[in-house]
């Protein structure tokens, strides 16, 4: 007999979200994968919901399951375990009705072709009906449990934000609303939005951002007008502000450093009449450069480069503006990124400081006298931002900082952050770097 889609999608699920947590994988690559794969929009948008959800909070529900069974499924049914997870999220996170969450579960371990453990699963999400208030309690005393995030994370959170901790904890578990950039090449924000409207898409313009439009609904957005004709892209906020802070003009080379996918070098190029080199590390990300500037109707040399080794693709001619946005933690967008939490180390920071550094130091001689550098960073990681650009500074006597005050956000050291929830944003980092004349 074959199972039904929805049955079909909590199977894929549950398979998704064991690989993204027991197995390292990337959630954007596996929905990817599977996605294609249901037909129906429903059944694909309930399986990213619940692949982002189950990996969001899977460090609270993984260890509630270890107080609800006396021996753990981890590793002899791994799918199934992340199922069990999936259901307690769908019972105490995204609120289904319970009756329709535990039957439609307990149907997917069949899907899953282990029928003789559909009655253990029913035990389980029943039993946690029945202590869930309990439960709570106890998880919450656990902070990596109450706060869903590694203890590294939430003890350098707690260190570097003693008086915000507790607000990114939270805003790290929200949902990111779905926020567009009107291409100023295609039409107006205005007239972006009017014909959202038209459509029945509930949107409003962001009071500090002249591009942004943010989604009231997540949708999919090839269907919203204007999509396949390029008037807009998706770009959370805070990406938003670097083609501000580039303080672009008409006849300036520009050099994206670290371009993948492509969304700030293409707000650039919409911004003005620019020469623009993007320049990507990872060949597999390549194509996605190319694809967001033919369909938004742009142009630039896209190479594919290390950025740091300058002597295999610098033509000699000098930048007056680089956007270094940095290969960091990504702490500041864990709400888009849930698996960050899981995949993450701490031992991973001083790794990604040597390659901070290292873009720092060797895109700076690129830079045209009275140029400005952009060092970007989506992380709240103090470690990643103020202490990568502060001895950047110090070190070179032709670098100075640009204050910056931003409607958002606050001071860090010689930039700016944006702590994930300021206006609704992401949490981003922005320093902005002249060279003396």
């Amino acid at each position: 007999m074959t199972a039904t889609p929805a049955l079909d999608t909590r199977a894929l699920a549950a398979r998704a979200l064991a690989d993204v947590a027991l197995g390292g994988a990337s959630s954007r690559e596996i929905l990817g994968r599977m996605t294609p794969s249901l037909g129906d929009a429903r059944d694909r948008a309930l399986l990213s919901a619940l692949v982002h959800a189950g990996a969001r909070w899977w460090l609270r529900y993984d260890a509630a399951l270890d107080q609800l069974m006396d021996k753990s499924l981890r590793r002899k049914e791994p799918a199934v375990h992340a199922l069990l997870v999936l259901g307690l999220v769908q019972l105490d996170v995204l609120g289904f009705p319970a009756y329709a969450a535990v039957a439609a579960t307990v149907q997917a371990v069949r899907a899953l072709g282990r029928p003789r453990l559909a009655g253990l699963v029913n035990a389980v999400l029943r039993r946690w009906q029945r202590e869930a208030a309990d439960l709570r309690v106890q998880l919450d005393h656990d902070p990596v449990a109450r706060w869903a995030q590694p203890a590294w994370l939430i003890d350098a959170t707690q260190h570097d934000w003693p008086d915000r901790s507790e607000d990114i904890l939270t805003a790290a578990n929200g949902e990111a609303p779905l926020m567009l950039r009107a291409n100023r090449r295609h039409g107006s924000r205005e007239r972006l939005l009017a014909a959202l409207l038209e459509a029945a898409i509930p949107a409003h313009a962001h009071p500090d951002l002249p591009d942004a439009i943010v989604l009231e609904a997540s949708t999919d957005v090839t269907r919203l007008p204007g999509f396949a004709d390029g008037a807009f892209a998706v770009q959370d906020g805070s990406a938003q502000l670097s083609a501000m802070l580039l303080d672009l003009a008409d006849g300036q080379r520009v050099l994206d450093a670290c371009a993948a996918p492509g969304g700030k070098a293409c707000h650039a190029l919409e911004c003005a009449d620019i020469a623009l080199t993007a320049v990507e590390l990872e060949a597999g990300r390549i194509p996605r450069i190319h694809d967001n500037l033919s369909r938004l109707g742009l142009q630039a040399r896209v190479l594919q480069a290390d950025a740091a080794d300058t002597a295999a693709w610098w033509d000699g001619s000098p930048f007056d503006r680089i956007l270094i946005d940095a290969p960091c933690s990504a702490t500041g967008v864990l709400r888009r990124r849930p698996d960050v939490r899981l995949h993450r180390r701490a031992t991973d920071i001083a790794a990604l400081n040597l390659i901070q550094h290292r873009l720092l130091e060797s895109l700076w001689p690129l830079l045209a006298p009275g140029g400005r550098l952009l060092y970007v960073s989506c992380s709240i990681l103090r470690a990643e931002n103020e202490a990568v650009v502060t001895p950047f500074l110090d070190q070179h006597a032709d670098a100075l900082a640009v204050p910056l005050r931003l409607p958002m956000g606050q001071t860090a050291g010689p930039g700016w952050q944006v702590l994930p929830g300021d206006a609704n944003l992401d949490g981003m980092f922005h320093a902005v770097i002249e060279k003396s004349a």
